[in-house]
């Protein structure tokens, strides 16, 4: 009630009032995008525009006249959503690496782990080596490194969220309850040998993931196909189930009131598996996907199962797959964990030199002719397709070429260059200094051809997955996926049709979000959390796969780099920009589904 005091508020009102009103530069936003061509996940056409941020949340998208303590000019850039890759097996590498690499190189701002039905929880005590060879066994994670990273904090699946929201990160993880963990903490040496659960354990099951999905779990996962093993060739728990068990895990999905059911299966029995899915779907009120692949044996099953799953869709369930932008690639290198000569006596004897002594060796021209000689070493039918299957085998390259032709294969090229197709691999491991790869496209190239891919991109229930990040770390690195679909399907394809820029980043935001309900993120609008990245279209790629050894111990993984990305911000703070991270760790564990926003 001073005069100092009244003074001060009549100048405000008189002066400075009227002035924030009237010049919006007043107002600071804390993070301003400026000028570039926004693709807001939704699918609609591109435009110019703006994107402003304050916190964690967008406030407004289009034209922002306020002023922002920082702002990014992205004339000439795209602007998107961070991407939101739902098929993930970080569930060690989330406990002790904060930017879950290489997925954060690529754009990713959520990832999803827990797929394929094995995970790390729960657990009895005693039992942790069992699951960690389970993983190494099936996603070919190096066990040691998973010994060396993971420390023991938890019995339950809740225990072990609390563990990851204790690790600070870049990025957001969500994760899923695994039937192999379940199935083993409730059965014990049973979970192997006993298609047949009883009454009691399956309900002890339905408890679990109940308990698991309450406590933040996006939903559960399980494996149904018989390429997953143990490191003693069974199949993994849970494998050939009962569907008695099948619903009573439903049931506790169905308690907690949220959770999406992710398979891998092999769909066989004349697509036997979508009936049940159907069921469990329907009658339970869940919501199931399962990853679907091209494959040689069957190359037009995949279009079945489509067509099933669509009228599944039309009596009430809610049925989608899983689907690539590329094909499930094998990398063979003589660093990782296949290669045609990988049997070879010869082979084998320098095979634990170190890579400059194993490479000198391999340039000598009778160790060359020793490998290359024939041995009459008795194969499998597996082991032979893979490691003398040359019809299906071609030099990656650099740039990478997800999608050679036929002709480009050892065999055809033997043919025309009168040499053998083992001198053709020999020399492709050998190039870069013996880091070279040899690309074995296993499923979705049985026509030589992305078109299977292309077309089950666009099939209205499907979903894209199959980036694999951090798992299958000596074969397989699908992990740039997000970054390649964009470039390749939208930009660089010249063996058949490309897709819009606006479906692509749609399909890898939105759509992929919505699958578990994160209703909050994919989208560049107001209220939605401010996961965005500002990429050069015109320079964006992917880098030649390598293998590195810096997982925990040492231990091997296959990594590959993007370019193009010239800042990819989570939550309101650039994690990287012009490809070097800023070490700011904005991310955190997601707890459940995320409601939509209100602007």
């Amino acid at each position: 009630d001073s005069a100092p005091r009244r003074a001060f508020v009549d100048a405000w009102e008189r002066v400075v009032l009227p002035a924030q009103n009237n010049n919006a530069e007043l107002f600071m936003h804390d993070l301003v995008i400026r000028g570039g061509t926004i693709a807001d996940g939704t699918g609609t056409p591109r435009y110019t525009g703006d994107v402003a941020i304050e916190g964690d949340r967008i406030v407004a998208v289009g034209e922002v006249p306020g002023r922002g303590h920082r702002e990014i000019e992205a004339d000439g850039l795209l602007v998107t959503p961070g991407w939101v890759d739902i098929h993930t097996h970080y569930d060690g590498q989330a406990l002790w690496d904060p930017y879950l690499t290489p997925s954060s190189w690529h754009g990713c701002t959520t990832v999803v782990m827990g797929n394929c039905g094995v995970g790390f929880a729960p657990v009895v005590t005693g039992r942790e080596d069992w699951l960690i060879e389970l993983m190494e066994s099936v996603e070919d994670i190096p066990g040691a490194a998973l010994s060396e990273g993971i420390e023991w904090e938890w019995e339950s699946f809740g225990g072990y969220l609390d563990a990851l929201d204790r690790q600070s990160r870049a990025i957001d993880v969500g994760t899923q309850v695994p039937h192999c963990a379940v199935r083993a903490f409730v059965m014990g040496d049973r979970c192997l040998t006993e298609t047949t659960a009883e009454e009691d354990d399956i309900a002890t099951m339905s408890d679990i993931v109940r308990d698991g999905l309450k406590a933040g779990a996006l939903g559960f996962s399980t494996s149904r196909t018989a390429v997953h093993r143990t490191k003693d060739g069974a199949v993994v728990p849970g494998t050939y189930a009962g569907e008695q068990e099948l619903y009573g895990i439903a049931r506790g999905m169905q308690q907690a009131g949220h959770g999406l059911f992710q398979m891998a299966s092999d769909l066989g029995e004349q697509d036997g598996d979508l009936r049940w899915m159907t069921n469990l779907s329907r009658d339970f009120g869940v919501p199931v996907s399962v990853n679907v692949f091209q494959g040689d044996s069957d190359p037009t099953s995949y279009r079945r199962v489509l067509a099933g799953m669509a009228a599944a869709d039309a009596e009430g369930a809610r049925l989608s797959a899983q689907v690539s932008g590329r094909t499930a690639g094998l990398l063979m290198s003589l660093d990782g964990g296949l290669h045609p000569f990988q049997s070879k006596s010869a082979y084998r004897a320098i095979r634990r030199l170190s890579r400059a002594e194993r490479n000198a060796e391999m340039r000598k021209p009778e160790v060359r002719a020793a490998i290359l000689a024939h041995e009459d070493r008795p194969l499998s039918a597996q082991a032979k397709l893979l490691l003398q299957g040359w019809h299906k085998m071609f030099e990656l390259g650099d740039p990478p070429n997800y999608e050679p032709p036929r002709s480009a294969s050892f065999a055809e090229r033997a043919k025309r260059e009168e040499t053998t197709p083992e001198a053709l691999a020999y020399d492709a491991l050998m190039a870069q200094d013996g880091a070279g790869l040899i690309y074995f496209p296993l499923l979705n190239y049985s026509d030589y051809s992305l078109d299977p891919s292309f077309e089950m991109m666009q099939a209205p229930n499907t979903h894209f997955g199959g980036s694999d990040g951090g798992a299958h770390c000596g074969v397989i690195c699908d992990v740039s996926l997000p970054t390649h679909n964009l470039a390749y399907w939208s930009r660089d394809r010249t063996r058949g049709s490309q897709l819009p820029v606006e479906f692509i980043v749609h399909k890898q935001t939105m759509g992929t979000a919505s699958l578990h309900g994160l209703a909050d993120r994919g989208r560049l609008a107001a209220g939605y959390r401010a996961d965005v990245n500002l990429i050069d279209f015109d320079t964006l790629g992917v880098d030649m796969p390598r293998i590195a050894f810096d997982l925990p111990t040492g231990a091997r993984r296959l990594i590959q780099g993007a370019r193009g990305y010239h800042a990819t911000i989570k939550n309101g703070v650039p994690i990287y920009e012009a490809g070097e991270a800023t070490g700011a760790l904005p991310g955190a564990l997601i707890r459940g589904p995320q409601g939509q926003p209100t602007a």
